[in-house]
C-alpha cells in the first residue's frame, strides 16, 4: 500500500460498442455510498437537505482490509480526501501504485456531461423543460413524444435499450449510435414513462445538446468549462479512434476503443476525479438554481434500484449518511467516485472484479467505501 497525494486510473480492453453499453450500464449502476475531500480552490459550501455527518478518521486497518485481493475484486484502488485527510491513496493486486495513474472512468463520463448541460442552462441556453426535438431536430423519430433535457438528465427519457449490433472494430459516431438506438426495428420510448431507467442514450443526446448549444466540440467544452479552470490536468475526452491511455496507466490492459464519448469514454485519475467532485458539490461549478438541482430526486426515482437526481447524480446511503457520485465500468475495471454533502469527505476507487454477483458486489463495494467516511 502507498500512501500518496495523487492517482490517476488505467486502460481497458476493446469491446463491440452493444456489448460495452449494456454491460457498462449493469455494472455501472452498482451502487456505493462514498465521500468527498477539499479542493485547491475554496469555493462556498452549497447547502444540501439532510445530516451532515461529522467525519472522523479515515480507518486505513479497516479498508486496507476490504482492498485485498480476494473473491471480490483482483486489485483495488482507492484514494479518500476531505475532512481529516489529505489524499490517502492506496492500491493493491496488479493495479499500478503510482498515484497519477490514469483509467478509463467509463459512466462517471456523465457527471462531466450533466455538468456542461446544467451550465447551458444557467446561462439560458435553454431549460431543463426543453424538448430534445427542438435543439436537434430529426434526430429522434417525428412520431415520438417530446424528451425533455430534464429527463435526459435523470434517465427519466423512457428510452429503451438499441436492437442493432455495430461493426466489430469499428468507432461509430454519436450520430450512428443514436442511429441504432432509434432503428425502426428497436422498441419505441414506453409512454407514459413509468419508472426510472438507466441508459446511455439519454448521454449521447446530452453529447449533441452541448455541442449545438456551443458549436464547439464536446471534448473541447469539457476543458474549457472544467478541466482547465479546476487544473484537472489528467482529465479528457479522447479525439475519435484514439484507443491509447497515456502511462502511467493503473492497468495494464492495452488498448480500447472510445466508443462511449459523452457517455462513457473519458480518461482522468484519482485526484482529478476528487477536485472534480469536491468543487461540483461546493457550486463552483454551477449557478445556484442549477446546483439545487443536482440533488432534486424525480419522482420516479422512488422504488428504482438505482436512484438519479435530476441533475444526474446517483444518490445512495450507507449507515444513515448520504452520498452522491457516480459508478463507471469500462474494459476490466469497476470505477466509482462518491462524496458526502458539501465535499466534506470523498472517496474514489478502481477495481478489477472477480465476481459478476451484483448483489454481493454491492455489499463489497458498500463495506469499501463505507471504510472511508
Amino acid at each position: 500500500m502507498t500512501k500518496t497525494a495523487h492517482t490517476e486510473p488505467a486502460a481497458t480492453r476493446p469491446n463491440r460498442w452493444t456489448t460495452l453499453v449494456l454491460a457498462g450500464a449493469a455494472l455501472a449502476s452498482v451502487t456505493v455510498g462514498a465521500v468527498l475531500p477539499a479542493s485547491a480552490a475554496e469555493p462556498q459550501d452549497a447547502p444540501v437537505a439532510g445530516t451532515v455527518r461529522a467525519h472522523h478518521t479515515v480507518d486505513t486497518i479497516a479498508l486496507t482490509a476490504a482492498m485485498q485481493p480476494g473473491a471480490m475484486a483482483s486489485g483495488t484502488m482507492v484514494r479518500v480526501g476531505g475532512t481529516g485527510v489529505t489524499g490517502w491513496t492506496g492500491a493493491t493486486g496488479p493495479l499500478s501504485q503510482d498515484p497519477a495513474a490514469h483509467f478509463r472512468i467509463g459512466s462517471i463520463t456523465k457527471l462531466f456531461t450533466s455538468t456542461l448541460v446544467l451550465q447551458l442552462v444557467g446561462e439560458g441556453r435553454f431549460t431543463v423543460d426543453t424538448p430534445v426535438q427542438e435543439l436537434l431536430p430529426g434526430t429522434l423519430p417525428a412520431h415520438w413524444e417530446p424528451i425533455t433535457v430534464g429527463q435526459l438528465l435523470s434517465h427519466t427519457s423512457g428510452l429503451q435499450k438499441p436492437c442493432v449490433d455495430f461493426v466489430e472494430g469499428e468507432a461509430p459516431t454519436p450520430e450512428q449510435v443514436l442511429a441504432h438506438w432509434t432503428d425502426p426495428k428497436c422498441a419505441a420510448p414506453q409512454y407514459p414513462v413509468l419508472a426510472q431507467q438507466y441508459n446511455g442514450a439519454n448521454y449521447f443526446l446530452l453529447g449533441l445538446v452541448v455541442e449545438k448549444a456551443t458549436g464547439r466540440p464536446y471534448a473541447d467544452e469539457v476543458q474549457r468549462r472544467i478541466a482547465r479552470p479546476l487544473g484537472l490536468r489528467h482529465t479528457y475526452s479522447p479525439k475519435p479512434g484514439d484507443r491509447s491511455v497515456p502511462g502511467p496507466a493503473l492497468t495494464d490492459s492495452g488498448e480500447i476503443e472510445p466508443w462511449a464519448w459523452a457517455e462513457g469514454g473519458m480518461l482522468s485519475n484519482a485526484p482529478d476525479l476528487e477536485r472534480f467532485m469536491t468543487n461540483l458539490l461546493r457550486g463552483r461549478l454551477l449557478k445556484p438554481a442549477q446546483q439545487r438541482q443536482l440533488f432534486v430526486m424525480p419522482a420516479l426515482s422512488e422504488g428504482a434500484e438505482d436512484r438519479f437526481s435530476m441533475g444526474g447524480l446517483l444518490r445512495s446511503e450507507i449507515d444513515g449518511t448520504v452520498v452522491w457520485g457516480k459508478t463507471g465500468s469500462m474494459g476490466p475495471s469497476t470505477n466509482g467516485v462518491f462524496a458526502t454533502e458539501g465535499g466534506r469527505r470523498t472517496v474514489v476507487y478502481s477495481l478489477l472484479p472477480a465476481s459478476r454477483d451484483r448483489e454481493l458486489m454491492r455489499k463489497h463495494l458498500t463495506t469499501l467505501v463505507g471504510a472511508a467516511l
